[in-house]
């Protein structure tokens, strides 16, 4: 079945395939984020900082953290911040960057930490690259303390018509292209672009954080649905 050109045989990855394609990208991840994300990147690292709402002394587990781009702004705050990615290609470009930050290894749905381990954690643009979200969903409630926080920052799906078909078509035709001509690896934004396209709406979502043992689950949309911001704590 196609798409606008891609073939959803693209969703089919393995764990390690996709490991292996962030790997490829990880010296121009972020600078590929700016560019096609249009700038807004920043202003959502900028809400999810402000929902994390981190404090000193505080532990913060930030998942696909990539190079630690996202990471920074708990660590400015005072909180101890863990950042963890399963790629190792984006952990050496981080650990290269920012080589104050304790990067660590690891797959999202058997997290090498202990029970109620933090008061935050949270998970941007990655929990739709796990591939069992409910699983992950499952083992973030069991390293946060109770009391503490979650929040998912993750592509979703715009709330008005007209900006749902500007989206879709710029996923789809735009994005490949525009990848193309500053990432090296092209083929994983094709990726990119299916996975958004296939991931649950807002609601959706929501339901399954409620599932996993999440409570007082809340979103907020980010430039019109394009991005959602989802909240929750750990009873």
């Amino acid at each position: 079945m196609k798409n606008g050109g891609v073939t959803r045989a693209s969703l089919d990855k393995q764990p390690h395939d996709v490991a292996a394609m962030f790997d490829q990208v990880a010296a121009k991840y972020d600078l590929t984020n700016d560019v096609i994300s249009l700038g807004q990147a920043r202003l959502w690292r900028r809400a999810v900082a402000q929902a994390v709402a981190a404090r000193p002394g505080e532990r913060v587990l930030d998942l696909a953290a990539g190079t630690g781009t996202s990471s920074l702004p708990f660590s400015d705050a005072g909180a101890y911040t863990v950042p963890c990615d399963f790629s190792t290609g984006m952990l050496g470009e981080g650990k290269q960057r920012r080589p104050f930050l304790p990067f660590t290894a690891g797959d999202a749905t058997r997290l090498p930490f202990r029970d109620d381990v933090f008061d935050a954690v949270t998970i941007s643009f990655g929990l739709r690259n796990v591939q069992d979200t409910q699983a992950a969903l499952g083992e973030m409630l069991r390293v946060t303390r109770p009391g503490g926080r979650i929040v998912v920052c993750e592509f979703s799906h715009p709330v008005l018509p007209p900006l749902r078909t500007v989206y879709t078509e710029y996923l789809m035709k735009a994005l490949p292209p525009i990848a193309r001509t500053v990432c090296s690896n092209p083929e994983a934004y094709v990726y990119l672009a299916e996975s958004i396209r296939s991931w649950p709406d807002q609601p959706r979502l929501a339901r399954r954080l409620q599932r996993a043992g999440w409570d007082a689950v809340a979103w907020r949309n980010l430039t019109g649905g394009i991005v959602a911001l989802h909240r929750g704590t750990k009873p």
